[in-house]
């Protein structure tokens, strides 16, 4: 039987996240990050599997994004406040440890909280993101990663990035989305779902903020272990990140495994019922 997916927003940590809440009140609780350029509905295919399993699911649309409080400093986007948003997400329902689920950005936000409060987290799935000193320090020493990450540069401009995303009814950000493995899946009524969060007042700036907050922050040369049991789910046909960034994040684990899937950056639309089976699977066991 469906559950219902109820909308509230919710305050943590000094800001209100609109938040999507299904699935058995009681049971445990998993939090699904989206990451960029996306908000909540973008683990639509993933939320009933869940809730069907017996899982209190809590999909935040993160600061930043569509209906979420969007600060305009960048300091607002800090990896310590994004993981204190979560951490607070889940006491403001009465759990103090659950699991995260994160894409892209959202996994980065998953891999800080498992780094810096592993005592708070029972499992990490981090979908197509590496750790984010990973990333950095790939970003200064890897070729072919810089190469794949070259948009990352224009963000760190003001004003411009936000410009040319607006351009032409966001067709730069809706190019990126249909480069999946089933650009058949962003129909027109997905994508204007999008485009009315992007439109948002102050919504593109929050979203870049994000990258301009973490090319700022001091991340360590040699990142701690995660002690917390971790899979990580990999399209290796993604555009942004070479494979070998799952790997070195790998590598950061004491319990860890990796499923590599045919399928691009934006796996969990392009592989929904096999996203879904693994997250399910690995939460259970």
């Amino acid at each position: 039987m469906r559950s219902p997916i109820a909308f509230s927003f919710r305050s943590t940590n000094g800001v209100s996240l609109h938040v999507a809440d299904t699935g058995p009140p009681e049971g445990p609780l998993v939090v699904l990050l989206h990451g960029f350029p996306e908000f909540w509905y973008g683990w639509r295919h993933q939320i009933e599997p869940l809730a069907d399993a017996g899982f209190r699911v809590l999909v935040p649309d993160q600061r930043g994004y569509n209906l979420s409080a969007r600060p305009r400093e960048v300091g607002a986007y800090d990896l310590d406040l994004l993981a204190a948003d979560i951490l607070g997400l889940a006491e403001g329902v009465g759990r103090r440890r659950f699991s995260v689920v994160g894409h892209d950005w959202g996994a980065s936000v998953g891999w800080w909280i498992a780094t810096r409060h592993a005592d708070r987290v029972d499992r990490l799935i981090a979908v197509n993101a590496p750790h984010p000193a990973v990333w950095v320090q790939a970003m200064r020493t890897d070729p072919e990663q810089r190469g794949r990450s070259r948009y990352v540069s224009l963000f760190r401009i003001p004003v411009l990035p936000e410009f040319l995303m607006r351009r032409e009814n966001y067709k730069a950000l809706v190019d990126a989305l249909r480069e999946s493995k089933r650009p058949d899946s962003w129909s027109d009524d997905v994508l204007n779902s999008y485009r009315a969060a992007w439109s948002i007042s102050g919504a593109l700036t929050g979203m870049v903020n994000w990258y301009r907050a973490l090319l700022r922050k001091r991340l360590p040369d040699q990142p701690q272990r995660i002690a917390v049991p971790t899979r990580i789910i990999w399209g290796s046909n993604d555009k942004y990140a070479v494979r070998d960034l799952a790997e070195r994040s790998l590598h950061l684990c004491d319990t860890a495994s990796v499923e590599y899937l045919d399928a691009s950056h934006w796996v969990q639309h392009d592989e929904p019922v096999r996203v879904a089976e693994l997250i399910c699977e690995f939460l259970r066991a």
